[in-house]
């Protein structure tokens, strides 16, 4: 899985820590008990989450050349809005007490 740009920028402005962040992601993507398809389908709805529309779209092809179904993507993407969604119903609770 290719670094993102504002990752690999670091390359020549901080090439110590540029090696540590490269470290932390291959170990994340290393292959292991779960495959790659679903590792960038969880980083897909994680971007989604965090509003990182460029991340969604390049994750989003990435998955697909590994073999994800339009409806894996939908799904994903329905789990980021699930989850970042009840963040917002738990603190509103706060109106109520």
């Amino acid at each position: 899985m290719p670094l993102p740009p504002f990752i690999e920028a670091l390359a020549e402005r901080d090439p110590e820590f540029y090696r540590a962040v490269k470290a932390v992601a291959e170990t994340a993507m290393a292959p292991g008990a779960l495959d790659a398809k679903t590792k960038t389908l969880i980083t897909l709805a994680l971007d989604a989450a965090h509003g990182a529309s460029e991340g969604v779209a390049v994750l989003a092809r990435q998955a697909r050349d590994l073999g994800a179904s339009e409806e894996e993507i939908r799904e994903a993407l329905r789990l980021a809005y699930f989850v970042a969604g009840n963040s917002v119903l738990a603190t509103g609770g706060a109106a109520y007490r």
